[in-house]
């Protein structure tokens, strides 16, 4: 598969979409093209899945590369226009750094009270849950539908004091903090 993703963020996407010039199209093969488009709302992240003929070949079975943006500029790539040097004495510039196009991921700042509290139940089902520190308590809640897990989780839960509250769409538990 000579495919590769492109990750943008959506003011990039959009700019792109306006028209205007983006630092990295110069750095995309003549003759890529886009396969397939997804937003993420949450880190307002776009992923592109751009194939070109000029892409390093990887097997099915390995994950899809990232399309690496942070290529500089070829002086020889760029149009001539930008290249010409005028005959007067140019003063150097200080130029502020353009915003990057590279969507970044937020940084999450975990709670202590909520890593202790994840301490307290095994890996395994650590990967079903999440935990989230409110004022007075830390809200456990399932990430997918527990069968069997549930009554471990639950009697964890119990021993630390907490309790399942059953809600009309959501249900989780509620662990008071000491």
């Amino acid at each position: 598969m000579k495919i590769r993703i492109l990750k943008l963020t959506s003011e990039s996407l959009a700019g792109l979409l306006q028209g205007k010039a983006a630092s990295f199209t110069s750095c995309l093969p003549s003759d890529a093209e886009v396969l397939d488009v997804k937003m993420d709302l949450f880190t307002k992240q776009v992923s592109m899945v751009v194939r070109s003929e000029s892409f390093e070949d990887v097997a099915e079975a390995m994950p899809i590369p990232e399309f690496n943006l942070s290529k500089p500029t070829d002086v020889k790539t760029m149009p001539k226009s930008a290249v010409t040097v005028k005959p007067q004495a140019v003063k150097p510039q200080v130029v502020p750094e353009p915003k990057s196009m590279v969507a970044k991921l937020p940084t999450p700042q975990p709670s202590r009270i909520a890593s202790k509290m994840e301490n307290e139940f095994s890996p395994e089902q650590r990967k079903l849950l999440s935990f989230t520190a409110k004022e007075n308590c830390v809200v456990v809640k399932p990430v997918m539908f527990l069968k069997a897990e549930w009554d471990d989780i639950n009697e964890v839960v119990r021993s630390l004091g907490g309790k399942w509250v059953k809600g009309d769409i959501i249900s989780y538990w509620e662990v008071p903090l000491e």
